[in-house]
């Protein structure tokens, strides 16, 4: 299991450290586990706090909130709870962020890093602003997009295409999402499982993620080897055409590389 200092944890769970620290005050999130002076945060307080951003982000206070959580962890196993939902938002990948200066990124992409398409990518979520600093979610995509680059594909046409993925891949993803609620959860009705059908669900849900993630990668490979082919096939057929009709010309050689 993962653990996070403070600021990693505010950083995963998309808040600050001040309003985690607050968090802890009013018994909302529970307090770390302490090594010496340093507190050790895991998944569970992940899984609270994006579970309380969610909440926030539909309205509900925080004194509501902290009824809410109060109320479960009395008459409901919360520890479950946050199980199911551990099970469903934990990251999917074992990745580190990556903090990046405007000229490590200018480094990184050997000069060729255009300053003017930063917004783009902060707008794509690809690197994150964090004052003078930029935090990267994945490091693998900077780096592949920087050898791209270096081959001479321009980052504003590679971010074009990525824009384009998002959309996909989120409505694939909320699709996949629904089909767990609708075969797992809906049977519930709006509440949460019973205190011993949590686990269970959660566990179920865990099982499903590398499903999903092979499946996914799967139909990845299957569409970029599609594409490759068609677009290898376009260019032979070219060719082709070139070469029959140098050959009813009388035999002018056909330059392949045209």
């Amino acid at each position: 299991m993962r653990e996070y200092t403070i600021d990693e944890l505010a950083r995963q769970a998309g808040t600050t450290v001040r309003n985690v620290r607050a968090y802890q005050d009013r018994g909302i999130i529970p307090p770390p586990e302490r090594r010496g002076w340093a507190g050790v945060y895991g998944a569970d307080h992940l899984s609270r706090l994006r579970i309380v951003g969610q909440l926030l982000a539909r309205g509900y206070t925080l004194s509501s909130i902290g009824e809410l959580i109060e109320a479960l962890a009395q008459g409901h196993n919360l520890a479950q709870v946050i199980g199911i939902e551990s099970a469903v938002a934990s990251p999917w990948t074992d990745e580190q962020p990556a903090l990046y200066t405007l000229p490590d990124l200018v480094k990184l992409f050997e000069g060729n890093f255009d300053p003017r398409v930063l917004a783009s990518v902060v707008d794509l979520d690809i690197l994150q602003q964090q004052g003078g600093k930029f935090v990267a979610p994945s490091p693998k995509m900077i780096i592949a997009a920087a050898e791209l680059v270096k081959i001479g594909i321009p980052l504003a046409d590679m971010l074009e295409v990525v824009s384009q993925l998002r959309a996909n891949v989120e409505r694939a993803a909320e699709a996949m999402v629904q089909l767990i609620d609708k075969h797992l959860l809906e049977k519930y009705g709006d509440g949460l499982p019973p205190p011993g059908e949590s686990a269970e669900i959660g566990d179920l849900i865990w099982r499903l993620r590398p499903l999903v993630e092979m499946a996914v990668h799967a139909e990845v490979s299957r569409a970029m080897q599609r594409a490759a082919t068609q677009h290898l096939g376009d260019r032979l057929s070219h060719v082709l055409e070139e070469f029959e009709r140098a050959r009813m010309q009388g035999g002018r050689k056909v330059d392949f590389d045209a």
